[in-house]
């Protein structure tokens, strides 16, 4: 039995999963926001009552919204930033009392796109998680690909390509976490998108409540969904040009969109070099379940 953990802002997830990737067991507890130690102790009682549900012991992958540094062997780059500067996979293996295997979140996502879901056999899968942040994972042959640095796929934080005015203007205003300016996420996370939308109107409003007024004709919601595509189809150009996956599966909130599915493969091919892209865009086929999947599908057969 294969166990993952999706450990993400809000909430952290844990799946066990039979040899042939039926669900056994799925459960969702709250992320003590802020605290190291009790966050390895949500992920330990996860794992006690996934095992103690299905009466089996299971092997351990953890998505995390960072990496493991090959340097240091701690986390760095995680938006929860209280994981920074930590051993956790050493601390976990400890308190779990057996190795654990931790990924990126979007390696993660990728990894179980590829496995049996929207990228099922194909070489090279990229797949991206725009949601309240933004990132990307690459899966090849299966396999996450973590790269030298630990920081394969770290597409949100490079800077949103070909910027006209209004997206240099939009720099200026809206800084990254991170500390720079212009990264990719801070235009096509769900965040980013409430952002431009504000910008516009001057009322805030979620993502979902923007889509619906966009389907009802409000052109304010229109404008600002037309300027997502457009950029998320740029930052997509963007890898298309470098990596030329075989497919690229979307995940996260903003992946719920279908309309996206129908407008964004257009308008990559207008920013690929040579003006032309067969590469397909696919809605994860898991949904919020495939990263945890992946955390789990760390350990293959």
């Amino acid at each position: 039995m294969r166990i993952g953990i999706d450990l993400g802002g809000t909430k952290t997830e844990v799946i066990a999963l039979a040899d042939n990737g039926a669900q056994l067991y799925r459960h969702r507890l709250p992320t003590p926001r802020n605290d190291y130690g009790q966050t390895i102790e949500t992920i330990a009682r996860l794992v006690a009552l996934a095992e103690a549900e299905t009466g089996q012991r299971g092997s351990v992958g953890i998505g995390i919204p960072g990496t493991l540094s090959p340097v240091s062997g701690r986390v760095k780059n995680a938006n929860s930033t209280w994981l920074n500067g930590q051993p956790f996979d050493r601390d976990l293996a400890q308190r779990l009392g057996r190795e654990v295997r931790i990924a990126n979140d979007a390696n993660c996502l990728a990894v179980s796109e590829a496995t049996d879901g929207a990228g099922a056999g194909a070489a090279t899968v990229f797949a991206v998680i725009i949601g309240t942040g933004c990132g990307a994972g690459i899966a090849l042959n299966g396999q996450a690909l973590n790269g030298a640095n630990g920081n394969a796929g770290e597409w949100g934080h490079n800077p949103l390509p070909w910027m006209d005015d209004e997206e240099l203007l939009f720099r200026q205003q809206v800084p990254c976490y991170c500390g720079r300016q212009g990264c990719i996420e801070t235009f096509i996370s769900g965040t980013g998108f409430a952002t431009d939308y504000q910008r516009l109107s001057g009322t805030a409003r979620t993502g979902a409540e923007i889509i619906t007024l966009a389907s009802r004709g409000d052109a304010l919601a229109e404008q600002a969904l037309a300027r997502y595509e457009v950029r998320l189809a740029k930052s997509l150009a963007h890898v298309v040009n470098m990596l030329d996956p075989d497919v690229i599966v979307l995940g996260g909130g903003m992946s719920n969109v279908d309309r996206l599915y129908q407008t964004v493969p257009a308008l990559i091919a207008s920013w690929v070099f040579g003006g032309e892209c067969a590469t397909p865009v696919r809605k994860a086929q898991h949904g919020d379940s495939s990263g945890v999947r992946g955390a789990a599908w760390l350990w293959p057969l």
